[in-house]
């Protein structure tokens, strides 16, 4: 992956993660609405198909989505 691709992926994490928490501060989507909102994108992922590079990269990224998820990360504030 090139540094143009890992830094526009962080880019986009970060712009998903700051609505994801405007939208629960607003009152528009509950906690549990985010929360399906990241396993329902983890499970896409996760089912993708492709080559073996899109798999893996698929794979890493349902990864990521399910610590964030496990974690709590900053959607989570109690």
């Amino acid at each position: 992956m090139t540094d143009d691709h890992m830094y526009s992926g962080m880019a986009a994490l970060s712009v998903c993660e700051a609505l994801l928490l405007a939208l629960n501060d607003a009152g528009i989507l509950p906690e549990k609405e985010i929360m399906g909102v990241l396993t329902d994108a983890a499970a896409t992922h996760e089912n993708a198909v492709g080559s073996a590079t899109d798999v893996e990269r698929h794979q890493a990224a349902a990864a990521l989505l399910r610590r964030i998820i496990a974690g709590g990360n900053s959607v989570r504030r109690g």
